[in-house]
Parts: C-alpha cells; structure tokens; sequence
C-alpha cells in the first residue's frame, strides 16, 4: 500500500495538504459554476470572487500586482507561454534566446521550437556545483537578445542561481528575464518588486496544492501574446474554463508554506547528506550552500542509480534518478554531464527530496537502506568489489 510508503520524491509531485483539499471542496459541489462577471448570476461572480482572491493571494507571495499573474495548468503552460509569448509578441527581430544548459525541459524544448522556427538559440554553461557562468552571459547577451531563461533552481542537483546578478545583465541589455521557479517557490524568497525579473513560472503540484495548475508572474509592460486560441480568459492571455478549484488550493497551499517548516525540511536534507556523504565513494551533486532546502542529491560510484532506486523501490522507499521528466529515460542526465560528471556518475546519482510529511524517522530509514543497498550492489558488481 501506498500509505506505507516513504516518499522521498517531493520534487517530481507532493502529496495533497488536507487543508487544501478543504479549501477546494465547496469550488466542486457547491460554487461549481463558471466565473461570470458582476453583471452574471450570483454563483459565477461567487466564483469570480473566488478565482480573484486566489489570483490575489499568490501574487502578494511574489510581491506582484493581481493583474500580473495568471493561471495557467502548470509550470510547463506557464514556461511554454513565457518563451512562446514573447517570441510571437516581439517577433524575429534580435531573434536570439539564451537559456542555461541545465534548465528543465519545458524551457529546452521551447527554445528548441523557436530554434526550429529561425530563432537563435545560446545555451550558457554552468560550473561544477551547477551555478550559471555569469562572465560568460555577459558576453553572449546583447541588446539584440529577445528574452533570457535561467532557472531560479534545479530540478535535479537542487542549486540556485544568482537570479540578481542574472536579471542585472538582462537589465543592463534591456533584455527580458525569465526564471522558472517550480522547485523554489515559497521555499526560497522570490520579491519581483526587489528582482530584475519579467516573468516567473510557478505550481501548485511541489508545495502539497493539486496537480494540473500553475500561474506565470508577467511584470507590467512585458510584451507577450498568447499562443493558444480560445476565448478571453486571463487576461486575454490564457484561453479556457478556469480551474477555480485549483486556483483555490494553489493559493491555500502557498498560505501553508512557512519559513520555519522550511528551516525543518533543510535540517532533514542536511542530516541526510551528512549520512549518506559518509558512505565511501560518494559525492554530493550541486551547490553545497547555494541549495534548495529540500533537495539531496549524490552520486554513488560503482552502483547504477536505476539498480538503487528498484531496491529501495522493494523497500518501501520512493526516490528518483533524475528529474520528473526524464526518469524512464536511459540517457544520462543532461544536468549531471553539464556540471562536469561522466556518464558513470550520471548513471549513479540518485536524487532525494524531502516534503511537509516527511520526518528524521524517514531519513535514519533510508540512509540505512541506502547504506545497506549500495554495499550488495558493490559486492555483486565487478567495478564494485572491496569498495564499499
């Protein structure tokens, strides 16, 4: 049974907060109807009203006005619509995108389509522990740049950027900025009002809100046009029946994160690391401060990470080997190559990302598993012997 299940997977989706569930249900039975204006029937401006005050709520987390977010399905809408819509509003002149190598891959396969369609595309490298090459963006932006996208964290390796020091560059060029923020949002401070950034992509799905929604933060004045056609919705920006329901739970799900259950979740990663660093031949992937504070991963050296992952499987603990995305893929993970790891260190990371359920209980229990898993493996394995 699930239930019975350590889950240790929080980056890819979270469990549902029953807060949250809460706060959606009457969206579901009761004020179900569409959201209609002041002059419509009275359950769709009570809709209306709902779908507004959610709006409002999560965009005073991003220090944004309302009418600078929109709704969206989730973080891949919402990046698709941040590179697409400036794409089409500004047109091919400039034409030239610049995206980091290690984004995620709404915002890889994006610029891929754009490439495809004349646009310029320049991937900017990182260093070791996945931080962004900022001499190098100032080389390659230009005033002639349509829009720049580096993510705020990653979703693998856990590092945060210096999205300051990126969104001074852009600034600088009279460039846009994009940051997608899945990973970090509500978890690490994001101020638009304090940050040189014009667009940022957000969802429910990793703070314990449902799947299937999200929103994109458009600084006023950005030019944009949406690439879906439809109705008027947000904005005239997103087409098709709001999810008023999950508009609701998206904002009570940002209510619920606060800055001390987050100091617990990186006291959990940290005992973790701590645990597992001290299992020979391992390493630690990312920025070892500059880090989400839910996010441990690390390479184990003469184990593959797809043989881990199916033992712990069997042991009643879910984690990953790689981002959501990708993880029934046998590539190797395109974020580990970029920070300088072979495809023998590819293979053998595994990440682990911890959630508002989980407990130290949790993290004594897996590095003992992880512990114990990785000796077997080493044994058995002709690379691994008198390793362990």
């Amino acid at each position: 049974m699930f239930e019975d299940v350590i889950y240790l997977d929080n980056a890819a989706a979270t469990r549902l907060d029953e807060r949250v569930l809460e706060a959606m249900e009457p969206y579901f039975f009761d004020l179900y109807a569409v959201a209609t204006s002041q002059f419509g029937y009275s359950v769709g401006i009570d809709a209306r009203d709902a779908l507004e005050d959610a709006r409002t709520r999560i965009a005073a987390r991003l220090g944004a006005e309302p009418d600078e977010f929109i709704f969206t399905s989730g973080s891949a809408e919402s990046t698709n619509l941040a590179l697409k819509g400036v794409a089409r509003a500004v047109g091919k002149k400039g034409g030239h995108i610049v995206v980091s190598s290690v984004e995620d891959f709404p915002v890889l396969h994006s610029a891929r389509t754009l490439q495809k369609q004349g646009f310029e595309v320049t991937k900017v490298g990182v260093d070791e522990t996945g931080r962004i090459d900022l001499d190098r963006l100032a080389d390659i932006v230009t005033p002639e740049t349509t829009i720049v996208s580096v993510q705020s964290a990653n979703q693998e390796i856990g590092t945060l950027q210096d999205l300051e020091a990126i969104g001074a560059i852009c600034r600088e060029n009279g460039v846009l900025f994009h940051t997608d923020a899945t990973q970090s949002f509500t978890r690490v401070p994001l101020d638009v009002r304090e940050l040189p950034v014009d667009l940022v992509t957000v969802a429910a799905h990793t703070i314990h809100g449902p799947k299937g929604i999200g929103g994109l933060y458009i600084r006023d004045g950005t030019p944009i046009q949406k690439w879906m056609d439809g109705g008027f919705q947000e904005f005239n920006l997103r087409p098709g029946v709001e999810n008023i329901p999950g508009a609701v739970g998206f904002a009570k799900a940002v209510e619920l994160v606060t800055p001390e259950e987050t100091a617990r979740l990186k006291n959990l990663r940290d005992r973790l690391i701590d645990r597992l660093l001290a299992i020979s031949h391992t390493r630690l992937n990312g920025h070892p401060e500059h880090r989400l504070p839910q996010n441990a991963n690390i390479s184990f050296r003469f184990v593959e990470g797809e043989s881990l992952l199916l033992h712990l499987d069997m042991r009643g603990f879910a984690v990953s080997t790689g981002s959501a995305c990708f993880s029934r893929s046998l590539e190797a993970s395109h974020v580990i190559l970029a920070i300088g790891g072979d495809h023998e260190r590819a293979h053998g990371s595994v990440r682990f990302t911890f959630g508002r359920f989980n407990t130290e209980e949790d993290v004594d229990a897996v590095s003992e598993a992880v512990a114990d898993v990785v000796k077997e493996l080493r044994r058995i394995s002709p690379l691994g012997k008198d390793r362990s």
